[in-house]
C-alpha cells in the first residue's frame, strides 16, 4: 500500500446534522454503528477535501438534503493509506480491491462483515492514522477517514471555529417557549 501525509495547516470539511455539531471533531457517531472503514465501537472521523463531497457524503442516505452544519477543519495527519493509488507500486493485498461494496448491505441485510472493516483493522494495527479514499458519492471527490485513537504525536483535527459559533451543548435545540 502507498501512504500519503496531510501537512499541517490543510483544511478539510464535513457536513454534521445540526443537533450533534456540538461534538464537531468526536467520532463517536461512526462509533455506534460503524462506517464504511471502521467496525462499531472504533472512534473514526469522515472528512472530506471539499465543501461539496462533504455535502454529498452527509445526503448519501437521503433522496433530500436534510439540514446540516458545515465545519471546516485545520489538520496534520501522517502515514494515510492512500487509496486513490490503489492501482500504483507494488501490488495492494486483493482485499483492497473490495473496498468499494455497499458495507451497509453486507452488514445490515446480509449480516456478513464489510471486507472494509477487516482492512480497518489492518491499517489500525500497523500504526497509520487513516485512509485517502475517493468519494462514492461525489465524482472527482475525495475522503479522509481519522482515527480517533491516532490523533495527537504529530496528528491532528481540529475544527475551525474562531468566534465560536457551534453550539456547545444540546440546550439550543431546546425551545423556552414551549414550541417544537
Amino acid at each position: 500500500m502507498i501512504l500519503c501525509d496531510l501537512p499541517p495547516g490543510t483544511t478539510l470539511f464535513r457536513a454534521h446534522t445540526p443537533q450533534w455539531a456540538i461534538q464537531p471533531t468526536s467520532g463517536a457517531g461512526a462509533a455506534a454503528r460503524g462506517g464504511r472503514f471502521n467496525r462499531a465501537g472504533v472512534e473514526a472521523l469522515y472528512l472530506s477535501l471539499d465543501e461539496l463531497t462533504a455535502l454529498r457524503e452527509y445526503q448519501q442516505t437521503s433522496a433530500f438534503l436534510p439540514p446540516c452544519t458545515m465545519c471546516s477543519y485545520t489538520v496534520a495527519l501522517r502515514g494515510l493509506v492512500d487509496l486513490r493509488q490503489l492501482h500504483h507500486g507494488q501490488p495492494w493485498d486483493e482485499l483492497w480491491h473490495d473496498w468499494r461494496e455497499d458495507w451497509r448491505h453486507l452488514l445490515f441485510e446480509r449480516r456478513i462483515e464489510p471486507p472494509t472493516w477487516v482492512l480497518a483493522d489492518m491499517v489500525r494495527a500497523q500504526g497509520h492514522a487513516g485512509i485517502v479514499f475517493p468519494s462514492l458519492t461525489h465524482a472527482g471527490g475525495t475522503n479522509v477517514v481519522a482515527y480517533s485513537d491516532r490523533l495527537g504525536d504529530g496528528n491532528s483535527v481540529r475544527v475551525n471555529d474562531p468566534d465560536g459559533r457551534l453550539p456547545r451543548d444540546q440546550s439550543s435545540w431546546s425551545r423556552s417557549d414551549g414550541v417544537r
